[in-house]
């Protein structure tokens, strides 16, 4: 199954550029900016693909920092139940 995208609020120059782009390249406007996506989809091992990804990329392998937690007190009474 193939998905369909729409693009809404491309200015008319975009729109004729990327077209006579296509033409050049002998290609409709649509296969030619469904080259364009396929090729901006594509990543060079330079972006993460996943959260997992994201995770190792600012933690490291590790899988987390350590942290200081800050100490914990209240300023509340403590309750008696005499």
């Amino acid at each position: 199954m193939m998905a369909n995208i729409n693009v809404r609020g491309i200015s008319d120059r975009t729109k004729e550029v990327l077209r006579v782009q296509a033409a050049k390249a002998g290609m409709s406007l649509e296969a030619y900016a469904r080259r364009v996506l396929q090729k901006a989809s594509m990543t060079h091992g330079e972006e993460p693909s996943s959260i997992l990804d994201l995770a190792e990329k600012y933690f490291g392998p590790q899988g987390g920092v350590e942290i200081e937690a800050p100490s914990r007190s209240t300023r509340r009474k403590p309750v008696e139940f005499s």
